[in-house]
């Protein structure tokens, strides 16, 4: 995730919507209903149960990539469009009400990108990553985040948008 490695907007894929009406009012042509009924009953199981186990085989049912040891938070929500674009790696934690997004319905297309979380990666309370973000091994996102850009192994991010912490805004707080 240096200088030459392409943002989450290069790595996101554009679809144009038919009209010029806003692309949330088309999404039955994006995705089939009835698998987005099936996803959304799926992922509501996810954010209740409080078994890891039982969390990390529903994901895989959802077609996300998850990684051994991986903790899924109460209420966390995997994309409910296309949950298949999520990868998260061993031990990685995703906290409780955060929110791993693959889409962004826009006004004259959506947007469509796969979220990366690195191995032992933790994701805080409430937190959202958006699209075709990379977030590295060992990188800490903090509580109710809103995560723009990759995010560098082993680094901290925090805040609207997140950006990275250092040494003397960490003695601040």
């Amino acid at each position: 995730m240096t200088d030459d490695t392409p943002s989450r907007h290069d790595r996101v894929r554009r679809h144009a919507t038919r009209s010029p009406r806003n692309s949330l009012a088309h999404w039955p042509d994006a995705r089939n209903p009835l698998r987005v009924a099936i996803n959304y009953v799926v992922v509501w199981l996810v954010r209740i149960s409080p078994s890891l186990r039982f969390k990390r085989w529903l994901l895989r049912r959802l077609g996300a990539a998850v990684g051994e040891g991986v903790s899924w938070g109460l209420e966390a929500t995997p994309d409910v469009f296309w949950p298949e674009l999520i990868t998260v790696e061993d031990h990685a934690i995703v906290g409780y009400d955060a929110t791993l997004l693959c889409h962004e319905f826009l006004q004259e297309e959506y947007r469509t990108g796969e979220v990366v979380v690195g191995e032992r990666a933790m994701i805080g309370a409430g937190a959202i990553v958006l699209p075709g973000v990379e977030i590295g091994a060992g990188a800490s996102v903090a509580a109710n985040s809103l995560v723009t850009r990759d995010v560098e192994p082993g680094e901290t991010v925090a805040g609207v948008p997140a950006r990275p912490m250092d040494g003397d805004s960490l003695a601040e707080d």
